[in-house]
This record gives structure tokens, sequence and C-alpha cells, in this order.
């Protein structure tokens, strides 16, 4: 097959908006301070890994994962106080339940939506599965404008609303009051988006009681589990159990239901990082915003959104990335995002050296 045919055999096959997409980027960080991926830079003590090796090794690798991971289920409900009327579904990462939902409200005339800037899945999602997709910009503030945002739900009548809170890449949280109303103005399905969730006082389980339309998605990466894979669905078994039949069989392996099943026996481990973490956000919060060269918003993640306000923040970010330093560079990715750096709050030392990075490069 010469080169000529195999590129017109590809664009044949391969569907113009999915050849137009950039595949998801990770950039290698060998010897790096990472800062680019909201993780929980804490790790186990050698007791407790040798704890979590023993249990691994009683795992019979040669037999199929129990399906439904009920175990798992079982400590999720325990650790985050989930109440018995509602089912749970999980899957690998909250990626494989985006996917999931897009999947089963798919077909013509439907279509997504979510504020921007937002999650990039949420977009990527529907355009894989051939859904349109509305983008309804947040206020100067990265606020919802509700006007908008109602405006738009009865002009295109969403089959689902996103609602990242707090929200990825701005940190902020939008008020109950406007997702309640974005609930009760829409005919389909509202998912907030709890991924979050570890490090605010904001919970919006109490919601599933009042709206039947609405849904939440959390995942354990962000409190110290990232390399394991596992988000969670929150909803009314009547959602769940439609959701559930697009869900592979054995999605959620035997090794990562082992991991999660020991890690959530020593949950509150995870509680003491993460309150760490809040507190050390109030620090770099602090240090950065001595910065006059920065702009520095407020935070409910474990991560902090920054603008450069002199130096272009595509030479900052490789600036940083020489001086061994690896954060999120967003410039580029969203209009309202121009000049914006994302930076993952760390140990207190790690956040000490991004500091003395900074320093001299701005």
């Amino acid at each position: 097959m010469t080169q000529a045919s195999l590129e017109q055999r590809i664009s044949k096959l391969i569907r113009p908006e999915v050849r137009a997409l950039h595949a998801y980027q990770v950039p290698p960080s060998t010897g790096m301070l990472k800062l680019d991926a909201m993780e929980n830079p804490y790790q186990w003590s050698d007791a407790t890994k040798q704890a979590w090796l023993d249990k691994l090794a009683e795992v019979e690798i040669n037999r199929y994962p129990e399906p439904q991971a009920q175990g798992v289920k079982d400590r999720l409900r325990q650790v985050m106080g989930i109440p018995s009327e509602y089912e749970l579904m999980l899957g690998n990462g909250s990626d494989e339940i985006i996917q999931i939902l897009a999947m089963a409200v798919a077909g013509d005339d439907v279509c997504v939506m979510a504020p921007e800037p937002s999650f990039v899945m949420y977009q990527m999602i529907a355009t894989f599965c051939r859904i349109d997709y509305v983008g309804v910009p947040l206020d100067s503030q990265f606020d919802l404008d509700l006007g908008a945002m109602l405006e738009q739900i009865e002009a295109r009548q969403p089959a689902l609303i996103f609602l990242a809170q707090p929200n990825n890449p701005t940190g902020n949280l939008y008020s109950e009051e406007k997702i309640r109303r974005i609930a009760e103005a829409s005919q389909g399905l509202v998912i907030v988006d709890e991924a979050y969730t570890a490090f605010t006082d904001c919970d919006s389980l109490s919601l599933l009681g009042d709206y039947d339309n609405l849904v939440l998605m959390r995942t354990l990466s962000k409190v110290g589990l990232a390399g394991l894979r596992l988000g969670l669905l929150i909803g009314k078994p009547e959602w769940l159990g439609e959701f559930d039949k697009l869900r592979l069989p054995y999605n959620i392996n035997v090794l990562t239901q082992a991991s999660a099943e020991f890690a959530l026996d020593h949950y509150e481990l995870f509680r003491e990082q993460t309150a760490k973490l809040r507190q050390a956000r109030i620090s770099l919060i602090d240090a950065l915003q001595q910065l006059p060269q920065l702009q520095v918003w407020p935070s409910e993640a474990n991560f902090v959104l920054v603008r450069s306000l002199e130096k272009p923040a595509a030479e900052l970010h490789e600036a940083l990335k020489g001086a061994g330093v690896l954060v999120k560079k967003l410039d580029g990715g969203h209009p309202a995002l121009a000049g914006c750096l994302r930076i993952n709050v760390s140990t207190p030392e790690e956040n000490q050296r991004l500091i003395e990075a900074l320093k001299p490069l701005l």
C-alpha cells in the first residue's frame, strides 16, 4: 500500500471531527517537580505500603474481577456518607463515566452543555460520541452566567449539563442557588462533578433528594489514588440502572478493587493529607499574591489559577520547565484563560521551591 492510499483510507474511514482533534497530551515529567496534574504529593508510610502489598499478594490474578466491585462500593458509602437509597456505578476514572453518560443519550438533535472554561473532557467526549456540544461562557469572575445558561437551556434543551463543583481549571465554586435553578430549568440530566470535593466544605449530596434529574460524579484520583483510575457516579437507581447497561464488563480490575478497598479502610490517612493540602493552599496563594507580576484567583480545589501579567505565559511555562518545575499551561486553550497557568498545591517544601523558581523568572 502506498503512503497516498493509506492517507486516503484514513480520510475515508476516520470521521472528520476525530481527525481534527488533538490527543490528550501528558508531558514527560521524569526528574521534574510535578505541579501540573492535581495529584496528592504525599505517599504512604513503608508500613502502610507493606500492608497493601500483603493484601495484593492474596489477589487471584487468574480470576475475573467481582463484576460490580461491591466491596469498593460498600466502603465508598461508608467514607462518603452516601445514603442507601442511592446507587453507585464505578468507572475507570471519571472519564469513563462521562463517556457512558454521553453514549446513553447520543442521537440526532442531542446536545451536551457545560460552562466554559471547564473540564475539557466534557467537550472531547461529546465529540467522540457525535453529540453537539454547547459551551456557555462564564462571567468575568469565572462564575456561572445564570441568565446565559437558562437562555441556552431553553433554546437547546440539552440532554446532559455538566457542572464542575469546584470548577476545573478556575478553582471556584458555584452557588447552590444557581445549581438549583439550572436543575429546575433542565428537562435533561444535570451532572454535578465533585472531583475536588475533598478540598472544600461544599457538598452537593443533599441535592439528590430534591431533584430527580441530578446525579453526582466523584473520584479518588485527587485525594491520593490517581494511579488507580477510579471514579464513581451517585444517583437514583433508575438512572444508574440504565447507565450500567453501557458499562463494559469487569471494568474495575482485581488489583484496583483490592487497592481501593485497602485505601478506603485507611481513609483517615487521606483526610489528614487533604487537610494538609488545604492549609498549604492558603500559604501558596499568599506567596503567589506577593508577586505583582501575577494575577491570582482564590481556590477551593488543590490547584491555583494564575495569570502572567508581563511575561508571556508560554515563555514563563518553558522557563519553569528549564528550572525543573512543571505546571499546566492553559494559555491558548480558551480565550478566557489567556496568559494563564494552573499550579498544583503541593507540600510546603515543594511550594517553596516553586516560588523560588518563579521569582527570578518574573
